[in-house]
């Protein structure tokens, strides 16, 4: 009994072990939807280990790191502004979605602050201007290109649809019978007289 006991746990351990590595294997993550932003390292919270293993502290550095280009610290995501004629009309209307120093983007309206210096000045269809509250604009954020649209022919109505397989020479081929109507009733009658 011990030993039909012991061959069951066994073989119950290694079939779970196969289900296990099986499903494992077989079923794969999620991908990320395309308007995820991936987060750099840099959100990571870094420190000084040494100090946690009891060194002194070091003395900070004397020369401040070099500040990066403006162009680079902003990314045009998305725009929602006024149609070409009615631009004119209303300059101050219209949200860009911004994404600043590659953190998360987030909606400004024309005029709101990106920065201490920087204001969102103008958007357009596929544009948006950043430069300082009354000056000319600095940068110029354009949108990505659209993808080439789709092409294809459509098939032509009353065209014959291809089949999708020949038929099997194997089989037989079945009689056509007229739908039902006065006239296969009269051929029926006329057969059963005969």
């Amino acid at each position: 009994m011990l030993a039909r006991l012991s061959a069951f746990v066994v073989w119950a351990l290694v079939a779970a072990t196969a289900v296990f590595w099986g499903l494992r294997m077989v079923v794969r993550a999620p991908a990320a939807p395309a308007h995820a932003v991936a987060l750099g390292e840099a959100a990571a919270v870094r420190g000084d280990l040494s100090r946690l293993l009891g060194a002194a502290p070091a003395a900070a550095a004397a020369a401040p790191a070099a500040a990066p280009e403006v162009s680079s610290r902003f990314k045009l995501v998305g725009v929602m502004a006024p149609k070409a004629g009615k631009q004119s009309q209303a300059p101050l209307h219209g949200v860009a979605l911004i994404a600043v120093d590659g953190k998360p983007a987030k909606p400004f309206a024309v005029g709101a602050r990106l920065d201490a210096d920087m204001v969102l000045q103008s958007v357009s269809l596929r544009t948006a201007s950043i430069g300082p509250a009354s000056g000319a604009p600095m940068v110029k954020l354009e949108m990505p290109p659209l993808p080439p649209p789709s092409t294809g022919t459509l098939p032509v109505l009353g065209a014959p649809v291809p089949m999708l397989q020949a038929p099997s020479p194997a089989l037989p081929a079945l009689p056509v019978r007229p739908p039902p109507g006065p006239a296969s009733m009269q051929r029926e009658a006329g057969a059963q007289t005969q």
